[in-house]
């Protein structure tokens, strides 16, 4: 079984990228998906010790939550201690489900990939990418998103310029829709024919 790993920079389109994934038949593992469900379940408890205000109705109040740690981000490293072993655990899980099932190729949507020195988790790296204005343009139209905002969340990932020179395939996400269906599909060609590295020639 080939594990590939999917990360790139906030705005580079990584979850429309797994989705496509998803569509041709990759079994996919969103890490942001399993923290989502954690902050309704088993971390609602640990992160209401150490974020005082953030659990409400019985689960994590992800703005609350965002509003704090934009306010005091010497804290990401609490939140980090509570969150990454859990999620780690479904990921654990995820993968010795589909390893007894046979299934060929999975993927781990792993957002901060390289910042968790997580290259070891996984066989292959597919880094998701685009123009930098872009990606400033597309996070920029988020609701109540700023640019202090935006450089805040840059400043806790490794470059994009780096991440592509780490990558084993990329998913240049600029160049359309079309496009970058067609390059999950060649990547996958690629790693169903035992090519598990080498940049994908469109990005």
């Amino acid at each position: 079984m080939i594990v590939i790993g999917l990360t790139g920079s906030v705005g580079m389109g990584k979850s429309t990228t797994a989705k496509m994934f998803a569509d041709e038949g990759v079994p996919v593992n969103d890490a942001d998906a399993v923290v989502h469900d954690l902050y309704r379940t088993e971390a609602v408890g640990p992160v209401g010790e150490a974020f005082p205000g953030t659990v409400r109705n019985g689960a994590v109040d992800r703005q609350e939550l965002s509003r704090q740690l934009s306010a005091s981000p010497e804290k990401f490293p609490a939140l980090e201690a509570i969150v990454h072993p859990l999620v780690r655990r479904q990921e654990v899980d995820f993968l010795a489900r589909h390893k007894e099932a046979g299934t060929d190729l999975v993927l781990l949507d792993i957002p901060l990939l390289f910042e968790v020195k997580g290259e070891d988790r996984v066989d292959v790296i597919v880094v998701v990418t685009c123009d930098p204005q872009i990606q400033r343009d597309r996070v920029l139209a988020r609701p109540g998103m700023t640019g202090e905002k935006l450089a805040m969340i840059l400043s806790r990932q490794m470059p994009d310029q780096e991440k592509r020179k780490r990558a084993d395939f990329l998913v240049d996400t600029g160049l359309g829709l079309d496009a970058a269906r067609g390059q999950v599909r060649e990547i996958i060609a690629s790693l169903k024919a035992g090519k598990t590295s080498g940049k994908n020639p469109h990005a």
